[in-house]
């Protein structure tokens, strides 16, 4: 999902796609941003972010367990330092790299690194450098790097900032290849949908006994006839289940499924070859002729919350203004509140999609923190309010994919609940 892509073949009418870093585009970025570089850095996989930038993670046929450093300079040419017994590690990129073996070796190295990083035209104070830091932890997908190599580049006189932003274009922007990919999953996603809500109306209104886990392993297996893979099983949850957002059923523990009962399905997956990104919904069931007024009215308010998200996101992309995440979130959840339901929120309205369900994007989030990020064209994300009580909860999640001058659905959004009889 980094700028720039190589194709590698054809899947089933699908381009896979080999992610390489535009050095150019980053420098173009850095310049907006006034900054003087971007300084990636990973030790053990902690830092996700720059392995996909930098394409690290999908170098196969040697080891990285060894600090590496990747400079991109807003002047002049990227340039890295390594381990010595892990010379190869950023071969695969622009630039220098010089190596280190003995602590000494390494802080003299990160100080060569990032000398003379301010331009010559008499520019004063320290240099501006973005890593993956987040002040106060606001965003914790950007947080990956750790305070003490925080600390440890502060040293040198280098003023370390957040890279939120640039993550936002180099990590989370999709191309062709990741739209095609998430539209491919969402039919399927769907499909399964419509397949459980099928399976639990009949079996109801037939009295045979079904719980939670049941309806989830057949979706399980429906995931695998479709071609879909995901970090763990859907969720299938009833009455008071689901009211726990993140509730799963287990074979050792899951409610049995009776008439007059809400039904949530939450499920997420992604094509099964490299590079899909995943798509992610929720809809709401009642296994009864007519839900109750509490249960209606809560589905109702939630339904308006989303929709007055997505109104929010198409009418400033239409008009060509910024829209950011936190005021995506505090339009859906003031409809929430206005209806009395403020106490009832749990979390934040959405949340960025990638190549893991939850991406490193910008979220719809004012709740659990305060993403002030912007939503940029390739972006995919979710809108996903929802209310929680004791004996039920409801929530209504779509996905969403903002494209240049326009915010597209990428499938049908729920109006009301489902009648499972």
């Amino acid at each position: 999902m980094a700028g720039g892509s190589i194709i590698l073949g054809i899947m089933a009418g699908i381009a896979v796609p080999l992610a390489t870093l535009d050095v150019a585009a980053v420098r173009e970025a850095l310049e907006a941003e006034g900054l003087d570089g971007w300084l990636l850095y990973d030790f053990h996989g902690l830092n996700p972010i720059a392995l996909d930038v930098t394409g690290v993670g999908r170098q196969g046929g040697h080891l990285a367990t060894r600090r590496w450093y990747y400079l991109i300079p807003a002047n002049g040419e990227p340039r890295g330092l390594v381990h010595a017994i892990e010379s190869q590690t950023l071969a695969h990129l622009p630039g220098a790299t010089e190596r280190y073996a003995g602590r000494e070796q390494l802080e003299a190295g990160l100080r060569r690194l990032v000398a003379g990083l301010r331009t010559p035209e008499g520019l004063s104070g320290s240099a501006r450098v973005a890593m993956e830091y987040s002040p106060g932890c606001a965003i914790p997908y950007i947080s990956r790097v750790d305070a003490g190599t925080i600390e440890l580049i502060r040293q040198f006189g280098v003023d370390v900032v957040s890279s939120a932003d640039l993550v936002q274009r180099f990590a989370a922007v999709w191309h062709d290849e990741e739209t095609l990919a998430h539209h491919a999953a969402a039919v399927k996603l769907y499909r399964i949908k419509d397949r459980a809500f099928e399976t639990v109306a009949r079996r109801t209104r037939d009295r045979v006994a079904t719980t939670e886990y049941d309806i989830q392993q057949r979706m399980v297996e429906w995931f695998a006839e479709e071609g879909l893979v995901s970090d763990s099983p859907p969720n299938v949850s009833v009455a008071g289940n689901a009211g726990n957002p993140h509730y799963l059923p287990t074979a050792s523990s899951s409610r049995a499924i009776h008439a007059d009962q809400v039904v949530l399905l939450d499920l997420w997956g992604k094509l099964d070859r490299p590079g899909a990104v995943y798509a992610d919904i929720t809809w709401v069931g009642y296994t009864g002729r007519a839900a109750p007024d509490r249960i209606a009215r809560a589905f109702s308010s939630v339904r308006d919350a989303r929709d007055t998200a997505v109104a929010l996101v198409q009418g400033r992309v239409r008009a060509d203004k910024d829209v950011r995440g936190f005021e995506v979130d505090r339009a859906a959840s003031g409809v929430l509140r206005e209806a009395g339901y403020g106490a009832h929120i749990l979390h934040r309205t959405g949340h960025s999609l990638g190549e893991s369900v939850h991406g490193v994007g910008v979220n719809m989030d004012d709740y659990e923190t305060h993403d002030d990020r912007r939503l940029l064209p390739g972006t995919g994300f979710t809108i996903e309010p929802g209310v929680y009580f004791e004996d039920f909860g409801v929530r209504s999640e779509i996905n969403l994919i903002v494209q240049p001058g326009d915010v597209i659905v990428t499938g049908p959004a729920q109006t009301e609940l489902v009648t499972l009889t």
